[in-house]
């Protein structure tokens, strides 16, 4: 064998494993759970949202649902999703891509595909859907509630974004898809034309960013949000029409303890609702028949839990949340006001793949008006995992 022939087998031979490393680091999983929640109700809440609890689903008059006292069995929370890793130029390229079956906007109350999770990241860069920056995924206590607690941003929204700083301390900003959610209240009586004819005006994307630090204690981040939220009519001239600026601040953390971890955080801003977990609306009217305008509805909410270990197999969580909004003159009088959710559970997982437990939920929600009602429910819960890592 000539020298020529014996360097290009050799650089044939180096380029086959690389081929190969790159071949065995390359990963693929399929991966959810199967899970069937009992749920018995003691009071009401929308019948199309009765597998779970928002407090701003309660009836905002006691009886407007029905009959107090329901059960409920759903499969809603089950989930399905396809995550892979493929090494490019020393960075992962990774993929996902998730699902649930919690039917939401014209499939509410539906066991329907609802997507979570759809996007790709290659170094500092991501594009897809995936949780907001205006967000902290990790003070969502372990629940066995599918919406959870209602004092917390919590959005899952398509965006791109830049990460900058990775690692323990990190700093990420991103552009995300604007979503409004414009209240007419009682703008409906006053000058129903203008209700028909309006609609959402979204000229800009929302801007968000995100600082966190994490460590073996726990972890602390701020986010921030600021945001265009707009009406314009559709015929005419497209007036009348307005928009106004939204803002808001997430402080969140956690510390852990030696059989536990605290979670808590404190959101507060305007024309923020569409990234809350529940309750609230972007902007509402004001003035009077002549002198109608927007506002952007000031919130605040908070959001205090506790994870407790009592061994390896197991666990509680504990805690109470609240969210409130200070409502416009004309928002109508049954307007959401303020949402509180208090929950506590027992959650035992025997083997890896299997787990059990039982919750007890309490809800409340006032109206602009002050009225209070309220809901009390039990849910167990039953869930089987499975991975395709699992199968060699």
């Amino acid at each position: 064998m000539n020298a020529f022939k014996r360097r290009a087998l050799g650089i044939g031979l180096i380029a086959m494993g690389f081929a190969s490393y790159a071949q065995a680091e390359a990963k693929l999983e399929i991966y959810g759970f199967t899970q069937l929640d009992y749920i018995q109700d003691f009071n009401r809440v929308d019948p199309n949202w009765q597998d779970t609890l928002r407090p701003s689903k309660i009836a905002s008059t006691d009886g407007a649902y029905g009959s107090d006292g329901q059960a409920s069995l759903s499969a809603k929370q089950s989930r399905l999703g396809i995550q892979t890793w493929l090494p490019l130029s020393g960075e992962d390229l990774f993929t996902k891509l998730e699902f649930d079956f919690f039917g939401v906007g014209s499939d509410e109350g539906q066991t329907t595909p609802r997507l979570r999770h759809a996007y790709g990241q290659w170094g500092s860069w991501l594009a897809g859907q995936t949780n907001s920056l205006f967000m902290d995924g990790d003070i969502f206590p372990n629940m066995l509630d599918y919406w959870g607690p209602i004092g917390m941003a919590f959005y899952r929204n398509p965006q791109i974004r830049w990460t900058p700083m990775r690692g323990n301390q990190s700093l990420a900003i991103a552009i995300e898809r604007p979503g409004d959610d414009i209240d007419p209240g009682q703008v409906r009586t006053i000058d129903p034309d203008v209700v028909t004819n309006a609609q959402k005006d979204e000229k800009y994307p929302d801007l968000t960013a995100q600082w966190k630090s994490a460590g073996d204690w726990g972890h602390f981040q701020i986010a921030g949000i600021v945001r265009q939220v707009g009406f314009e009519t559709k015929t005419g001239n497209h007036e009348p029409s307005d928009s106004k600026t939204g803002w808001g601040v997430d402080v969140t953390g956690s510390v852990k303890t030696g059989s536990g971890k605290i979670m808590a955080g404190v959101v507060t801003g305007e024309g923020i609702a569409s990234y809350m977990n529940d309750g609230g609306t972007d902007m509402g009217p004001e003035g009077s028949l002549g002198n109608l305008s927007v506002k952007v509805v000031p919130l605040t909410a908070f959001l205090l839990y506790y994870d407790h270990n009592w061994n390896e197999k197991l666990m509680s969580t504990i805690g109470f949340a609240q969210s409130e909004v200070k409502n416009t003159d004309l928002q109508n009088d049954d307007a959401f006001k303020r949402g509180q959710y208090a929950s506590i559970n027992l959650v035992s997982t025997p083997v890896k793949n299997f787990m059990y437990g039982g919750e007890f939920l309490w809800g409340s929600r006032m109206s602009k008006d002050d009225t209070t009602t309220h809901d009390q429910r039990i849910q167990i819960t039953m869930k089987y995992s499975f991975s395709s890592l699992d199968f060699k």
